[in-house]
């Protein structure tokens, strides 16, 4: 391992005076190419980053906070949903009497709202345990942006449409009510609702509603032996594409419905009269009197804290608001709930709940939750404890003895979500438990486990993990496969098997870079090991056989039905097989909307890296799965290759150790503050990795532990933009040729690249594609993209990777963290290290931030035990 010498050469090479001058001529005037229309992306709008460090600030919010600023979050972006919040140094602090301890926020906002104080947010959770801070604790990098609602000091961006947290309709997770998160609630779902309201009442214990094996679904059609070839994709260049915005249409006056009642509402209560779009989007054409019949509702807007909705509730109430107020307790349940998701729970214990409503000065938190349950505004659960390790079995005149349990509560959400994967877990590991028949031998079907391809495809596996995969795939409609990144290759030898077998199979990865590299690893076991870049797009991933090629696709496409082999008339999915790497990544929703895709008859091969971070959305899919122990599980035995695969393979069992790079493959640069690091960083980018590795700086990706604070995100990308592609940012913020990170979804990042702008939006090239993004949504969507977060970039890698450890965003790390981070460099590894004593120390003892979540009991509840050989 080198310390610090391409920082070293860097240091004393002169800096480039302006590396590309031609970046930074004036605008073009009006009327000409590339001229910016009037408020359009084509001029810096209202609340665009004077600095042009990236971060465009919608007019309504306040900018964020960063760390020496009053201890404000890093913040995050909607790719960063679910995942674990920014430790606060006090309790959010209430006029109603809650604790104001935390009042350091210096941030800037419209105005303060009457009587409402505004805390903000600061570094890291601590804790390390399940539970919700009334602020949001946790990862400072793995945070949401909250909607910034320029209701008092301290404000932040808004929550992106469709983020926990934001009350629009959710995606229903019921069987069938998944499909493409729309639809009303299916009869499964309804059904799911009801038995949790009977478990509440008494009427029925959770487990009599377990006992039996789920109810098989109609058989689905037989598969032709291999489907049509996908057409070949037409010469001229492919239109752009135009995300569906997530907004509400708006009126005839360009204003969304309600939005004018609204206003005149926000305005007696002393709320800025910019808040009316937003709360109109979340409380629909109702939402003025809503709002009148109950204040507290104004929670619901993504970014409002207690606090303001108290000084809210006060200006309309006048002497009738009381901390005790029934409108209030239900308010700021859900609220405590939904940012428990957004640290990645999907329920809490009643405990903790009951502990975060004393934080927010509710009298009697106990009749609060009593309140809740009997509204049906949060559900309750009994999970069965786990013996502590050591404890003495049970004996046999103590089974009737009563199991110790704890009582959660969430939100229907994502109890449905959970109900919904279980079952549909279940359903698939079952369909080959009993033994197929019927068939002479040797005329199986091909799908049936006892074909003779099977064994036939494993006997010519690559490797023995790879076989033993084929073989465990053939057997199970189920089946759990983790390793790291050279172990990808085994799905990929399954689905290529399969496909040669006649069976409609895929395999489907979390990022776009994820899927070219899928495709063209499933190309060359096509085509028995033989290369296929003479005949390869290294940009779209498009191989000689276009068929083979489509067999690799993201989980996203594939659900939205833009890639993969679209749906059968019943709506499920027309495939045999589906391996899904980067299985991790999964938050509860995405699975459960996956799952209830596929038909009956279907295998399903969830795959993945158990030390990387766990998926940005609430939930940890992968983990329960495993931890669950209720189907076969295939532990790939080939290691990572070279001196970044040993130093992650020994993070990832806590050990941080010192490896030898003799090719610079792994090179610490020491540095004593955020500065440092930030200038470091950009000499490694723009000079040392290009000239001493031979990667250039489009090619290298910088990693930091959050977006805010000297040396988070938006500063680095402030740095890197000056150095790498300097420019006036007349599109909103941005220039032709910036390196941009698009989040068309949360939880979803995709790098492109800024093309233009006009009066349509902005125009990027992601991956070769074109995309146009509206006005509108430019800065709510895109930002700077030289550097992200590990939970941007969870599914990707690069040539090369500089990963920045500053001295203040120590707080956040794990070795889950570290893992993911260290583990995105293909060829070269440059660690800026402030974090002194705190790597190692994550690396040993913070193994990852808890989640409660329970998946994990309902498996062990609904599906038999995994069999063993």
């Amino acid at each position: 391992m080198t310390t610090d010498r391409l920082a070293g050469e860097a240091a004393s090479a002169p800096e480039e005076a302006d590396p590309k001058p031609e970046a930074s001529a004036e605008p073009a005037a009006p009327g000409e190419p590339g001229a910016p229309e009037p408020g359009g992306p084509g001029e810096p709008a209202a609340g665009a980053d004077p600095d042009r460090t990236g971060a465009v600030v919608d007019p309504e919010r306040a900018p964020d906070g960063e760390p020496g600023a009053g201890g404000a979050p890093a913040g995050a972006d909607r790719d960063d949903t679910g995942a674990v919040a920014a430790e606060r140094d006090g309790a959010v602090g209430l006029a109603a009497g809650g604790d104001h301890s935390d009042q350091s926020s210096t941030a800037e906002a419209d105005g303060p709202m009457t009587g409402a104080q505004a805390p903000s947010a600061g570094h890291g959770d601590t804790s390390g345990g399940p539970g919700v801070d009334p602020g949001g604790a946790g990862d400072a990098e793995e945070r949401p942006a909250e909607a910034g609602t320029g209701m008092g000091p301290g404000g932040s961006a808004p929550a992106a449409p469709g983020e926990p947290g934001d009350a629009q309709a959710p995606a229903e997770a019921g069987p069938r009510g998944v499909q493409g998160g729309q639809g009303r609630r299916s009869a499964a779902a309804e059904a799911l609702a009801a038995a949790v309201r009977a478990v509440e009442s008494g009427e029925r214990s959770a487990a009599s509603f377990f006992n039996d094996a789920p109810a098989p679904r109609p058989a689905a059609p037989a598969a032709p032996a291999r489907e049509r070839a996908r057409a070949a994709a037409p010469a001229s260049a492919p239109a752009p594409v135009r995300p569906p915005s997530a907004r509400p249409a708006p009126g005839p006056g360009g204003e969304i419905p309600g939005s004018g009642d609204v206003r005149q509402v926000l305005a007696a209560g002393g709320a800025p009269e910019t808040l009316a779009g937003r709360v109109a989007e979340v409380l629909g054409e109702r939402a003025a009197e809503a709002l009148r019949e109950d204040p507290w509702q104004l929670l619901a807007v993504p970014g409002v804290r207690p606090d303001q909705a108290d000084g809210f509730a006060r200006a309309l109430l006048g002497p009738d608001c009381e901390p005790g107020d029934e409108r209030r307790a239900l308010a700021l349940t859900g609220w405590l709930l939904e940012r428990a998701a957004l640290e990645g729970h999907t329920a809490l214990e009643s405990s903790a709940l009951r502990e975060a409503l004393a934080k927010v000065s509710v009298p009697d938190p106990d009749e609060a939750l009593r309140t809740a349950i009997a509204e049906g505004a949060v559900l309750v659960f009994q999970d069965a404890l786990d013996a502590a390790p050591g404890a003495r079995p049970r004996a046999a005149e103590d089974e009737d003895a009563e199991q110790p349990v704890r009582v959660l509560l969430g939100l229907d959400r994502y109890a449905l979500a959970e109900e919904s994967l279980a079952d549909g877990l279940a359903r698939l590991a079952s369909t080959f438990a009993s033994p197929q028949g019927g068939a002479a031998d040797g005329e199986a079907p091909a799908g049936d486990p006892g074909a003779p391809g099977w064994e036939s495809a494993a006997a010519a596996a690559p490797t023995a993990s790879a076989a033993e995969l084929i073989r465990t795939a053939a057997a199970h409609g189920l089946v759990a496969h983790s390793g790291g990144e050279a172990a990808r290759a085994e799905p990929v030898a399954l689905v290529a098997a399969a496909r040669a077998m006649g069976l409609r199979a895929y395999v489907a990865a979390h990022s776009e870079d994820g899927r070219r590299r899928l495709a063209a690893s499933l190309s060359e076991a096509a085509s028995g090991g033989r290369s296929t870049a003479p005949d390869s797009d290294p940009d779209t991933g498009t191989a000689a056989d276009p068929d083979t090629a489509s067999a690799a696709v993201t989980v996203a496409g594939l659900l939205a039905d833009a890639e993969g082999p679209g749906r059968d008339e019943e709506g499920t999915l027309a495939l045999d097989l589906l391996a899904v790497l980067d299985a991790p990544q999964l938050d509860v929703e995405t699975a459960a909307m996956l799952v209830e895709s596929l038909p009956d008859g279907a295998r399903l091969v969830l795959s993945g890296d158990p030390g990387v971070l766990w998926s940005a959305g609430p939930g940890r899919v992968f983990a329960d799965l495993v931890a669950a122990r209720r189907c076969p599980q295939v532990v790939s035995r080939t290691p990572d290759p070279g001196p970044i695969g040993e130093l992650i393979s020994g993070i990832g069992i806590g050990e941080l150790n010192q490896v030898e790079a003799p090719g610079k493959e792994v090179v610490i640069v020491p540095v004593r503050d955020a500065g440092e690091a930030v200038h470091r960083t950009v000499q490694l980018v723009a000079d040392s990795v290009p000239r001493a590795i031979g990667i250039p700086a489009e090619q290298t990706q910088v990693i930091t532990p959050g977006h805010g604070g000297a040396a988070g995100t938006r500063a680095l990308n402030a740095a890197l933009k000056d150095r790498l592609n300097p420019g006036p940012g007349r599109f909103g913020g941005f220039d032709p040729g910036d390196r941009v990170a698009y989040s068309p979804a949360p939880g979803r990042t995709v790098p492109g690249t800024v093309v233009s702008a006009d009066a349509e939006g902005l125009r990027l090239n992601c991956a070769g594609a074109p995309v146009v993004v509206e006005r509108a949504e430019v800065g709510e969507l895109v930002r700077h993209g030289w550097a992200l977060t590990a939970h941007q970039a969870a599914g990707a890698r690069w040539p090369a990777a500089v990963v920045v450890l500053p001295g203040d965003a120590t707080a956040g790390l794990t070795r889950a963290w570290v893992y993911t981070a260290f583990g995105r460099g293909e060829r070269h590894l440059s660690v800026v290290h402030g974090a002194e004593s705190a790597l190692p120390k994550a690396v040993a003892e913070i193994p990852f931030k808890d989640r409660t979540t329970r998946l994990r009991a309902l498996l062990q509840a609904q599906a038999p035990t995994a069999p063993t050989d």
